[in-house]
């Protein structure tokens, strides 16, 4: 079954508008982690459109022009200090509440099931289910996950003009082994997640 029979297959069943949400950058030491909420048109068909983590860049941004085009969407964040607050579950799933209650607010029928990718349900998405793998299972889900991962690339790249001495444009944030080099040269920026970096810092004492 392709993603897209899947997808269908539940419009069939009365599921329809189907959502799909995914996000991107929960793994970084720096930056907020983001979500996105997609409903994709019934028509919609890209041969490309899979788990963001298997396109590749280039692809990701003809993608992302695609299903922007195409379909209805929101994209929302958690910022760093939300996610020191709340623990990263906790920010992840208020990123993910935030995009689906903007898409919700675009003034057309809200969705009838949504479909979150994982084995873990944010409390306010209406009727919603997990589906673990699900980009790569939902054409939905897929898309949502494109466009999380290409937003989020393109706000370290701005990141990365802001604080050029973390070479974000380079690791987009993940703790690479140049990313803990230039984190012993410098410090922290004021963009870097303290709770992801407190074994860190006590072992630089």
């Amino acid at each position: 079954m392709t993603i897209y029979a899947f997808d269908q297959g539940l419009r069939e069943r009365g599921f329809d508008p189907l959502c799909g949400v995914d996000e991107a950058g929960r793994g970084p030491l720096a930056g907020p982690v983001f979500a996105a909420a997609v409903i994709l048109p019934p028509d919609f068909a890209s041969q490309w459109l899979n788990d963001s983590k298997k396109v590749t860049p280039r692809r990701r941004e003809l993608l992302y022009d695609q299903i922007t085009g195409a379909a209805r969407w929101a994209v929302a964040s958690a910022s760093e200090e939300e996610i020191d607050r709340l623990n990263i579950l906790q920010a992840t799933f208020l990123a993910m509440e935030r995009a689906w209650d903007r898409l919700c607010r675009d003034g057309e029928r809200p969705p009838v099931l949504t479909l979150v990718d994982g084995n873990r349900l944010p409390p306010h998405l209406g009727q919603a289910r997990t589906l673990v793998g699900g980009d790569g299972v939902s054409a939905s889900v897929a898309a949502a996950s494109i466009l999380a991962k290409v937003t989020r690339d393109r706000y370290m790249l701005r990141l990365a003009e802001e604080y050029p001495q973390y070479a974000f444009e380079q690791h987009k944030g993940y703790g690479t082994k140049l990313h803990y080099e230039r984190l012993a040269q410098y410090g922290p920026s004021p963009v870097h997640r303290r709770s992801f970096l407190k074994k860190w810092l006590e072992e630089q004492g």
